[in-house]
């Protein structure tokens, strides 16, 4: 037996459950893990919420987690018992232990904390494909990235742009419109218009919003 938080029926927070579960010995493939850290998301809410319909109920929500091997199936060659790895999966991360197929984990380096190897899944691999697959984004091009404080915008700013070819970009870390359309207007003046109707339409939310 292990720990979990299961859902059994979606609402609130109240319908998380703190309670024991039973975690299967792991299959050919496969590879069972004792979790040291859990990322929380966004999508876990979703998913508690019933926003995104689960595959059935009970579930164990959380997608993200670190941790080490303590058990591997049949024709697992490549992850061994004592071995620090982490994933983005799917649901069953908020839980003591697991089974994961054991080509959903990454080791994880020496340097890396679990803490730390546990957050990084998510938003990283989220990042690398909007910066590699979504649009390839070559020396040369511009990115605005809005909101650049957050865990995303974080890694898009500095690992990206950090490592080759990438490393010359310019980044305008967004910090509202005005900003924005000061770095648009002399660069690209077909736009202008745009912004300028842009603002006109909003008028009347900006106006609503003071009367309130």
């Amino acid at each position: 037996m292990t720990k979990a938080v299961r859902v059994h029926k979606v609402g609130g927070p109240e319908v998380l459950t703190y309670e024991d579960v039973e975690v299967a010995a792991p299959a050919a493939g496969e590879v069972r893990i004792r979790q040291h850290a859990v990322g929380l998301n966004f999508i876990d809410v979703y998913f508690r919420t019933g926003l995104y319909k689960a595959p059935s109920l009970p579930f164990i929500a959380g997608n993200e987690a670190a941790g080490e091997v303590v058990a591997v199936g049949p024709g697992v060659t490549n992850f061994h018992p004592g071995d620090r790895v982490a994933y983005y999966y799917n649901l069953g991360g908020y839980a003591s232990e697991r089974v994961i197929p054991a080509d959903k984990l990454v080791k994880l380096p020496d340097h890396i904390t679990y803490e730390q190897g546990a957050v990084l899944m998510l938003k990283g691999l989220t990042v690398w494909y909007l910066l590699h697959k979504t649009f390839k984004v070559e020396q040369g091009h511009r990115v605005l990235i809005h909101a650049a404080a957050g865990g995303i915008g974080l890694l898009a700013c500095s690992g990206h742009t950090r490592s080759a070819p990438c490393h010359r970009h310019r980044r305008l870390e967004g910090q509202g419109r005005r900003r924005a359309r000061q770095w648009l207007r002399p660069r690209h003046p077909l736009q202008r218009g745009k912004l300028r109707r842009a603002r006109q339409a909003d008028q009347p939310r900006r106006a609503l919003r003071r009367r309130l």
